[in-house]
Formats: structure tokens, C-alpha cells, sequence
């Protein structure tokens, strides 16, 4: 069957699982989830173009000549991306961490792309499913790739880079996120560890923060562990001022060379450091690296500066967790900004943490004594707000339930001339409040 399967991949355009994006000649999975069976699509995949649909055996679809039957096609499209995985000897950088991933592998890109054809993932598209149609874009043109592995369980880093088969690694950092899946932060450590365990064992290498105690606390546990390090303290690199005419990131590198970024926020320097680092070990000239950061604008609402007819906007919300929340929290205090206001929404999937850590964003809040207005938005700071009514009745601080409220009260009283900092989950949707500041 797994012949079978990697024939009819090889005569296919490519790989989809989504039934309503089909390229004619691509070979669909359909996949189960919780409340979806793409089974029930598989037909009309293959109308719409597809050269082969893969179903599940127990689905009643396995009499059609164009589809192929398998015990369970999320294990299938797995299996089918380790063994073209295997095919090539490109090298395959592996890439975790609770804050910056995706920032981090755009960087990447960006700095490898200067001397390289690089495969790497799409988006965000980090899961069990994203990793494996990651690697199924891999071609004979790849000359090396970046896979970005997301996790919120122990053991989901583990059993994707059995299926990336990482040559080198790099985890961002370590922070509180996610603590109803991984249970601790020492939940956290072990489950994003899992990719220095699999490098250990094979004898790669991973590059590593050496500013950052817990990724080097994580290191040495690991003595096995080859390690190529960099940081911003570490090698002697300088952050430059923030002002209102200089408001994205720059930097001055120890030899005198000058990176500047369109990225908002000093907590972006590690992962320009990283990118660097990355791109030196594989032969990038530090000025074209340099020359390659500077030229990454992101556009996915991550450290994102966005101006509007009224205000100044800093975006940064795509996701939100204790550890981002406090980078964000202090970037934005240190700036020179005028007439700051927050609008920061709640951070999901805190578990039993969750009301003591809403009540440190809103404490944190409250010190900022140059920022106007503080909107919060979201059941969990209601939570936080209950259980610490004192700092909760800060005059300028309001209260939101949903993004639709707060909608209202901007509408009553709407910001001019202000520099915006919006910081929550993606699940609160505060870009959708973009339209009126």
C-alpha cells in the first residue's frame, strides 16, 4: 500500500485536504476530525480535479478506480511525507518554541533565500497535518528546508520531527502557553525539548539562545546535545533606541554592521539574532543577511506597525500567552510613543492559571501611568478584574465581554492621534476592530 501510495503522489500536482481548493491533479485526504469526515467529500473532490482521493477503508468509497482505501488517512499522509522526506539529502531545520516561531521562520527564509531555494512552512500551518503537506513541497529544486512545529500536548514535537527527520534544530524560547495540555512551564520545557531529545539521539545540531537560561538549562541536560549559539548579549549586539520617528527594531551587531527591521518590538532581536546565526552556519555574508531581515515586512499581524487616518497601530495579535503578553507589555512602556492606549484581549488555554495570570497582565497595566486608556476584552480578564477589584477600578480602565462591545464604546468615544497597542488570542478577533481606530 505505501508503494501504491507514493506512486500515485508522484504522478499527482500536489497534496490537498481540503476538498473546496482543489488543483487539478492533486491527490486528496480525507480526513476525519471531530466534527468534519472529508469522506463525504471525496467524490466531489475527484470531480473538481483531483487525480486520486486516499479514504478510509471503513467509508464505503473503495470500489472507485481513482481513490484508495487505507486504515486511517491522517496516519497515511504522515507515513507518505516521512518516506518523501526521506528521499532527499537537503537540509531540514526543525523549528519550535512558545513565542516567535512563525516571525522567526519567516527570518529564516528571508536570510537563507539570499543563497538558497527554500521549501519551508506555509503560514502557520505548524500541526500534524501542516507539517506533513510541508514536506510534500519539497522538490528536487529544495535546496534546503524549514519546517515549523507547533505543539500543545507532550509528545506532539517528538512525533513530528519523526516525521520531519530534522537535521538541526532551534527552539525559540520557553514560556507559559498552552498549560491546560502541557499541565506546568516544566510541561512546556519537557514538551518543546522533545526536539533537542530527537536531535541528541541522532547527533544533529541545534542552534541555541545562549541569553536564555532555560534554553541553556535545557541544553546541558543534554550533553550529548551539539550546539551552535548565539544572542544578542552573547555576541555583543546592541539594541537601538525606539522612538516615534524610529519605531521598528533596529540594532548594531559587534562588528559595526547596523540591521534595521520593520519588525515592532525589542523581543524580536533574539529572533533576528537567531536568523543571523542560521544564515552564517550555512554561508550567508552577514550583510546579506543583514540586508534580508531589513527586508522582511510582516504581514500576519505579528509585530506589525500599521498606520490608520487616526492613530498608530501596533498589531500583535495572532496569539497571545503570558510570556508574549509581558514582551509586548514591557516593549510598549519602553517606547517613546505618544498617547499610548491598550486594548489587549484574553489569553486562551491558561487552564487553572488563568485568573492569576489575567491578574498580572492588568497589574502590569496599571503601572504604565503614560497609557490613557486600557481596554480589556474578554471573559478571563472579567475573571481577573473580579478578583482584584482594586486594580481593577484604575479610572482608565474598561471592561469589555467580546470585541462587539468594545466596538461600541470606541464608537462613543473614538481615538485620535493615538498609538495603539492590540495584544490578544486570534480566538477574541481584535483585528476586527481595525476598521474604527
Amino acid at each position: 500500500m505505501e508503494n501504491i501510495l507514493y506512486d500515485a503522489f508522484l504522478s499527482s500536482s500536489g497534496v490537498s485536504t481540503d476538498s473546496r481548493r482543489i488543483e487539478p491533479g492533486a491527490m486528496f485526504f480525507a480526513l476525519r476530525g471531530d466534527n468534519f469526515d472529508g469522506n463525504r467529500f471525496a467524490r466531489a473532490a475527484l470531480d473538481a480535479g483531483a487525480a486520486w482521493a486516499v479514504v478510509s477503508r471503513d467509508s464505503g468509497l473503495s470500489d472507485g478506480e481513482r481513490m484508495i482505501a487505507v486504515d486511517d488517512t491522517l496516519e497515511a499522509l504522515q507515513a507518505l511525507a516521512r518516506r518523501h522526506r526521506s528521499r532527499f539529502r537537503v537540509p531540514v531545520i526543525g523549528l519550535t518554541g512558545t513565542n516567535g516561531k512563525t516571525t522567526t521562520k519567516e527570518l529564516l527564509c528571508a536570510v537563507l533565500s539570499t543563497r538558497f531555494r527554500v521549501t519551508a512552512t506555509a503560514g502557520n500551518l505548524n500541526n500534524h497535518i501542516g507539517v506533513p503537506l510541508t514536506l510534500l513541497r519539497i522538490t528536487d529544486d529544495t535546496e534546503i528546508a524549514v519546517v515549523e512545529m507547533g505543539a500543545n500536548h507532550p509528545g506532539e514535537i517528538a512525533a513530528l520531527a519523526a516525521i520531519a527527520l530534522p537535521d538541526y534544530g532551534l527552539i525559540t524560547n520557553v514560556g507559559k502557553a498552552h498549560l491546560e495540555g502541557f499541565g506546568s512551564f516544566g510541561g512546556v520545557k519537557r514538551a518543546k525539548g522533545e526536539l533537542y531529545d530527537y536531535l541528541q539521539r541522532t547527533g544533529d545540531t541545534v542552534f541555541i539562545n545562549a541569553d536564555d537560561p532555560d534554553l541553556c538549562a535545557m541544553a546541558s541536560q543534554r550533553p550529548d546535545l551539539k550546539t551552535v549559539r548565539y544572542g544578542v548579549r552573547a555576541e555583543g549586539a546592541r539594541i537601538l533606541p525606539i522612538t516615534a520617528g524610529e519605531p521598528y527594531l533596529g540594532m548594531e551587531l559587534a562588528g559595526g554592521l547596523t540591521v534595521r527591521t520593520h519588525l515592532v518590538g525589542s523581543y524580536n532581536a533574539s529572533n533576528v539574532m537567531a536568523s543571523l546565526c542560521v544564515g552564517k552556519y550555512f554561508g550567508v555574508s552577514p550583510e546579506a543577511a543583514s540586508a534580508a531581515v531589513g527586508g522582511y515586512v510582516p504581514s500576519n499581524l505579528r509585530s506589525q506597525l500599521e498606520r490608520t487616518g487616526r492613530n498608530l497601530l501596533v498589531l500583535d495579535t495572532y496569539n497571545a500567552n503570558p510570556s508574549s503578553m509581558k514582551a509586548s507589555l514591557g516593549n510598549f512602556a519602553l517606547s517613546q510613543f505618544p498617547h499610548k492606549v491598550l486594548i489587549l484581549g484574553d489569553m486562551l488555554e491558561l487552564g487553572q492559571d488563568s485568573v492569576q495570570e489575567h491578574c498580572r497582565v492588568m497589574e502590569t497595566a496599571a503601572e504604565m501611568k503614560d497609557c490613557g486608556r486600557v481596554l480589556f476584552i474578554g471573559e478571563e480578564f472579567a475573571k481577573a478584574a473580579a478578583a482584584e477589584p482594586g486594580t481593577a477600578a484604575d479610572g482608565r480602565f474598561t471592561f469589555c465581554r467580546d470585541v462587539d462591545e468594545a466596538r461600541e464604546i470606541l464608537e462613543k468615544a473614538p481615538l485620535n492621534g493615538c498609538t495603539v497597542l492590540l495584544k490578544g488570542s486570534n480566538a477574541v478577533h481584535l483585528p476586527l476592530l481595525k476598521d474604527i481606530l
